[in-house]
């Protein structure tokens, strides 16, 4: 029994947001499975970086709402 790509979609979109962020990575990985381990390493040691500011105060966060809010204003101009 062969199942097509929207069924199998519909499956995935029901999955919880977690499980859905591990199938994208997936998927995207299977596409182009060379790794390029500085940029890895580079993305590790900016989101070490960022949380570091989070945790310290440096920055503060904004609502999810209030950034797209933002970016939409932007956008506008």
């Amino acid at each position: 029994m062969t199942r097509d790509a929207a069924e199998i979609l519909h499956e995935a979109l029901a999955l919880p947001p977690e499980a859905r962020a591990v199938l994208v990575d997936s998927l995207i990985e299977s596409l182009d499975p060379t790794t390029d381990l500085a940029a890895e390493e580079a993305w590790q040691a900016e989101v070490l970086r960022r949380l570091a500011e989070i945790d310290s105060g440096a920055v503060s966060l904004l609502p999810w709402d209030e950034a797209r809010r933002r970016l939409a204003a932007r956008l506008k101009r």
